[in-house]
């Protein structure tokens, strides 16, 4: 778990640099149990990404997605970034 908070992190400060931090929490907040097919997306599509993306990050992200604790850890996460 750890080592999904630094991805977190990392992803927030890239979506903050861009703005995007805000916006993409309340997406994660309102999707609820569409998110879920997100991850599915992410597992299947994880073999052409794989070359874009590290694995991890991979693994990470479809985590967030099909873990409804997971997601509302993370988009504390961004909200947190957000007021700093």
């Amino acid at each position: 778990m750890d080592e999904d908070q630094q991805i977190w992190r990392s992803w927030a400060r890239f979506l903050q640099r861009w703005g995007l931090e805000q916006w993409v929490a309340s997406i994660l907040e309102v999707a609820g149990p569409l998110s879920v097919l997100g991850a599915q997306m992410v597992y299947l599509c994880s073999p052409l990404l794989k070359n874009t993306l590290p694995a991890t990050q991979l693994d990470a992200l479809a985590r967030v997605l099909e873990d409804t604790d997971q997601t509302q850890a993370f988009v504390g996460c961004l909200r947190e970034t957000h007021t700093q």
